[in-house]
């Protein structure tokens, strides 16, 4: 069993990082424990006493938070004011059976986004600001209480999506964005996935200000409008009009359902046997790269982002596909969520590096991390 340590404060925290002599396994509130690479560490590192709201301005529409903070009282705290996250975090509980949707901290670390992205962008476009303790055990600060700071480096930008292996961070600011008055769904049955994707890609590229895009095969291509009641309406017929195809609509509370539905991947939550691949592609290559994947390998998938991100499912493979889905890629990444095990062990996590990329990341981890003490391994198989 690991030991378990849980500072205090970020004088303790730090303390403890640079008088460290072994890694450390980072830890929030345990929402994703196998998510990423295995980190071969017999102490984790806790960081749940850095948690709670502490300064939130909704004029501002800015907000500062302990890196522990439930994303879901992050949520019920915004909703109450007609706000929200523009990026649509995705809670992944079910994947990984655990009984909490992950904390600001978590979501920030693994730069995760949900189905909005294509419109409000990433995780990393709402991070302002943090604060937290290097892996040298230097306490840290970036960014500001402002969406126009551009001095310096955008340290920001950096820790997000690096999976604790270069900060802990212990408050994180972030940007928050009104809440649409309405939603509506249009969904239109009966399309291949080539055809989806290209129906897609016209609907992103029409007027109609699309917040979302899926495609489910056999069940039908999904495209999400938000917004004031009249503009909603208006720019749901006028997107009918422009498909020229038979369409019908999800209502308010069925689109919200759907679209979290998609957010967490909740079709494949039941398949706990499957390896569980997310993989980024260019739209136009979306429906080759799944048809030239699922003629070897069996398996369910779905498209979001427009036919960016493939959700892909695959049962009774050695390496959970790995080689098949990869080498399938010209271009884009798979990134394993979930697996076995046994193939945790032997598969990596995240796609290849190039070898000058591979290197950039091993001087920044050295800069931020000399002594490997933050989550080794995590992004990169040794």
């Amino acid at each position: 069993m690991p030991k378990l340590i849980a500072p205090k404060s970020a004088a303790e925290l730090a303390s403890l990082i640079a008088n460290a002599t072994e890694p450390m396994r980072l830890q929030g509130l345990g929402s994703k424990p196998t998510l990423g690479n295995p980190v071969d560490a017999s102490t984790v590192l806790s960081l749940a006493k850095f948690s709670g709201i502490e300064n939130y301005e909704p004029e501002e529409l800015i907000l500062e938070a302990g890196a522990a903070t439930k994303l879901s009282d992050i949520e019920k705290l915004l909703q109450k004011h007609g706000q929200m996250l523009a990026f649509e975090p995705p809670d992944w509980s079910k994947h990984f059976a655990t009984a909490t949707s992950g904390t600001l901290g978590g979501v920030i670390a693994s730069g995760l986004s949900g189905p909005r992205r294509i419109k409000a962008g990433s995780a990393r476009d709402h991070v302002l600001g943090f604060a937290g303790v290097s892996g040298a055990g230097d306490i840290l600060k970036a960014g500001a209480r402002v969406v126009k700071n551009v001095t310096g480096y955008d340290l920001p930008k950096l820790v997000t999506g690096s999976y604790g292996s270069l900060v802990a961070m212990t408050t994180i600011i972030v940007k928050v964005v009104p809440r649409p008055e309405t939603e509506a769904t249009l969904v239109v049955k009966g399309l291949d996935d080539a055809d989806a994707v290209r129906l897609m890609s016209q609907a992103m590229q029409s007027s109609a200000e699309v917040s979302a895009a899926a495609h489910i095969p056999g069940k039908g291509t999904y495209l999400r409008l938000d917004g004031i009641a009249p503009s909603v309406d208006y720019r749901r017929d006028q997107l009918a009009k422009h498909l020229g195809l038979a369409t019908h609509t999800m209502n308010e509370k069925e689109s919200a359902t759907f679209w979290c539905s998609i957010r967490d991947a909740k079709p494949f939550a039941p398949l706990k046997g499957h390896a569980l691949w997310r993989i980024s592609v260019t739209p136009s290559e979306a429906a080759a790269v799944a048809g030239r994947i699922l003629s070897t390998l069996g398996g369910h998938h779905f498209y979001d982002w427009a036919g960016g991100l493939i959700w892909l499912a695959v049962d009774g493979m050695e390496d959970g596909g790995a080689a098949r889905i990869r080498g399938s890629l010209t271009s884009g990444h798979a990134t394993l969520i979930r697996a076995t095990e046994d193939i945790r062990q032997t598969v990596g996590a995240f796609h290849p590096q190039g070898q000058a990329l591979a290197a950039l990341a091993k001087r920044v981890k050295q800069s931020f991390d000399p002594n490997g003490i933050l989550n080794p391994g995590i992004m990169a198989k040794s």
